[in-house]
């Protein structure tokens, strides 16, 4: 018996601050931030997660600066960097904030200032600087994901089908999805009767992770009907496809 996840009294688990709302901080506080592309601004609007770290900073004599990389993960798989240069070298001392689209304007900007030419630099390790956003897996199509993933929940019929925290994770938070059909044992079709299909459901959430969801579709079932399954890991799907053509192939 399928259960309807969408009428669980669950609380949505708590959402990390929207990657616009960086982007609205960032471009308020820089003095230059009308000279960005307009395109650059365009292409952050629809930005799925948010990043930043403290690429390197510069003290001597009561002034100092420090430079800042901030990584925002788009829709397809694509990363856009901004440089964000923060001093205090302006007449009365106050901090001042300005923004780049790379690394050679950041440089050019910063060899303006009024420092020290031989006071040390300090710059991060490059292990600890922000490490490159991984392109998704899948193809993934913006659509009513979260709508998809109610219905498949909702037809699975495994007693060890994902819990209520996955389904809600889902519910609130996929942004698109992508089904493909995964091939491999077992599938005996014209065997008994049996047929087997498994499906990877894979969805992209608003903060950049890819979540999957296995579907095995079969009817080894007493009177022969067809069933469908859902599970969280490929290797669980396959390990109750074996156990049904076990018991029934």
């Amino acid at each position: 018996m399928s259960v309807p996840y969408e009428t669980a009294a669950y609380e949505p688990p708590e959402s990390p601050e929207p990657p616009e709302e960086h982007l609205a901080r960032l471009l308020g506080r820089a003095l230059n931030s009308f000279e960005l592309p307009d395109e650059t601004v365009g292409q952050l609007d629809c930005a799925l997660a948010y990043d930043s770290s403290l690429h390197s900073a510069h003290h001597s004599a009561g002034l100092h600066r420090e430079t800042y990389r901030h990584t925002w993960l788009l829709a397809d798989g694509s990363a856009v960097t901004l440089w964000e240069l923060v001093h205090n070298t302006a007449a009365g001392g106050h901090l001042e904030h300005e923004v780049y689209v790379d690394e050679e304007e950041l440089r050019a900007a910063t060899a303006r200032l009024p420092l020290p030419p031989d006071a040390p630099d300090f710059e991060l390790p490059v292990l600890v600087q922000l490490s490159p956003v991984p392109e998704p897996r899948h193809a993934y199509v913006p659509d009513d994901s979260a709508d998809h993933a109610r219905r498949l929940l909702r037809r699975a019929e495994n007693p060890d089908r994902p819990g209520a925290d996955l389904a809600t994770l889902l519910l609130h938070s996929a942004f698109a999805h992508e089904i493909t059909q995964a091939f491999g044992r077992p599938c005996r079709a014209g065997q008994g009767g049996l047929c087997f299909s498994l499906y990877e459901h894979a969805f992209l959430l608003r903060d950049g992770r890819e979540l999957s969801l296995w579907e095995v579709e079969h009817t080894a079932t007493p009177d022969g009907r067809h069933m469908c399954e859902v599970y969280a890991t490929e290797e669980a799907a396959r390990e109750a496809m074996e156990r049904r053509a076990a018991t029934l192939g």
